[in-house]
């Protein structure tokens, strides 16, 4: 359903990446501009657009495109509550031709974006040297690279260089989807795919659910497998054309109450460009509004169960003037138990089966509340979401820094700042919807301070060596066993403005 893995990358993130790799290799020229800016690289995981595909007069769609893509991920759905945690930047070098290559050649641009064929799915790089070089020279202000390929169209890559396009309809969802790999090192939800590892799958029942915590029973030793099957699966990028139907044949045991017809499709801008089928009976497809010749995914519940035997799913091409760009790009087949045997509803947490490209069986946490299944769903379900706060938190303190000030009336006083990570209400702006909460406690010389709790700014009024403790709480992690949501940071006052020191 999304883009691709880089196989051979799948696994791996920048911060996994031996930066001898790239020692010897010229970085291109980087003009580098702040996007989404929440704190100091230090201590931020920062996520930086590097511009592939756009000529010196195209810098500006190319600083527009990425503001779109940053500010849609991490100012309204998905990465939203996170923001606090996260940079984003935007790095313009020019390239001598405009676009991705097709067709498995690149252009003479930075990184070499192309796609394989004319497909739209992947989108690969040629100079995988010289975006590391680009990343590695900015140092801690480039933790996760983005690679912005100037194309119109579907299309993207996940892995160690996480490549999208600015599709108006798909971009940001295939960098959602993209950058749950990346960073959180989840696999995939969909059918079809290679890759489940991660939060978000299971593939051993008589081992512990991963996502126990987030069960309606979470003392339940082991959730129940919803009961579903998928009969048909064909990833076909089949061409259209008038004088032949594309059409497949499966066979259904009929031995359930309700099925799915799930399908993608690109280059059939209008509803009297194709009809689909079931048996000879029309599925009413429709495109979605003003997508063009661009892909999207349909989905088509229908009650009632297959009947045993033989079923043809047929897709007719009726506009010739489509042609040659109308393509078939997958098609499945799913049929489910009712709702006492599979249960739809969002937000319940079981045991959903996924069959893979070998089909093979995993387990994902939800039925279809994450983008790692529906790419064009905006939210990850809430094991990896989870997983999301646990990663980013491995590399950002919760606290910023404890400085300490003179009081200029009294020598030899001071005052203790705590500058934290904006989170909590010290949010720039409220997530409706969100009660997460900062507590604060100080000590001196080990005995707890009462009176300052939660206090930001304090003074202290002898000298010694005072520690503060932070917890943050969000409703979106539930099991925290490395201690990730606290932090502490001692300072010694000396009653001459001391120095600090982390803990």
């Amino acid at each position: 359903m999304a883009p691709l893995f880089d196989a051979s990358q799948a696994r791996l993130s920048w911060s996994d990446t031996p930066k001898s790799e790239f020692e010897g290799v010229s970085n291109p020229p980087l003009e580098i501009l702040p996007l989404v800016v929440s704190g100091p690289s230090s201590n931020r995981v920062d996520l930086i657009f590097f511009s592939d595909g756009y000529l010196q007069e195209e810098r500006g769609k190319f600083i527009e495109d990425a503001t779109r893509l940053a500010n849609d991920i991490s100012s309204n759905q998905t990465f939203n509550t996170v923001k606090p945690l996260m940079n984003f930047w935007a790095a313009f070098t020019p390239s001598n031709e405009s676009g991705v290559g097709v067709g498995g050649k690149p252009k003479d641009t930075p990184f070499g974006l192309y796609r394989d064929g004319t497909e739209l799915r992947g989108v690969y790089y040629a100079k995988p040297e010289v975006a590391g070089a680009a990343c590695s020279s900015l140092g801690d202000q480039c933790d996760y690279p983005i690679l912005l390929g100037n194309d119109p169209l579907y299309g993207g890559l996940g892995g160690r260089f996480t490549v999208i396009t600015p599709s108006l309809a798909n971009g940001a969802l295939i960098l959602r989807h993209e950058l749950g790999h990346s960073i959180i090192k989840v696999g995939e939800e969909y059918d079809g795919g290679w890759g489940y590892f991660g939060p978000n799958a299971h593939a051993d029942l008589s081992a512990p659910v991963p996502w126990a915590h987030w069960l309606a029973d979470p003392d339940s030793a082991h959730a129940r497998v919803e009961r579903s099957v998928m009969p048909m699966q064909d990833y076909a990028w089949a061409l259209l054309n008038t004088s032949t139907p594309w059409a497949v044949t499966f066979e259904s045991a009929g031995a359930y109450a309700r099925h799915l017809v799930r399908f993608s499709v690109s280059g059939l801008p209008e509803q009297t460009d194709l009809r689909v089928e079931l048996d000879g009976v029309d599925l009413d497809w429709a495109p979605r509004a003003n997508i063009g010749v661009d892909r999207w995914h349909y989905d088509v519940y229908r009650d009632g169960g297959l009947s045993a035997g033989p079923h043809t799913l047929t897709f007719t091409l009726l506009n010739g003037a489509r042609e040659p760009a109308a393509q078939m790009c997958n098609a499945e087949i799913l049929e489910f138990g009712d709702e006492s045997e599979f249960v739809s509803t969002p937000g319940h947490y079981s045991l959903y089966p996924t069959y893979s490209i070998d089909n093979a069986t995993t387990y994902r946490p939800t039925n279809e509340d994450c983008l790692m299944r529906i790419i064009t769903t905006p939210n990850f379900c809430s094991a990896c979401l989870e997983g999301l706060w646990l990663k980013l938190l491995r590399d950002v303190s919760l606290i910023d820094a404890l400085d300490e000030s003179c009081v200029p009336s009294a020598p030899g006083a001071s005052t203790l700042t705590l500058r934290l990570v904006p989170l909590a209400h010290l949010r720039t702006a409220a997530v409706a919807g969100l009660a997460d909460s900062y507590t604060i406690t100080w000590a001196k010389d080990g005995v707890v301070l009462p009176a300052w709790t939660n206090q930001t700014r304090v003074a202290p009024a002898h000298p010694g060596t005072y520690v503060v403790h932070v917890e943050y709480a969000t409703p979106e992690v539930r099991a925290d066993p490395d201690g990730l949501l606290a932090a502490a940071m001692e300072y010694t006052v000396s009653g001459t403005c001391g120095s600090d020191s982390v803990m």
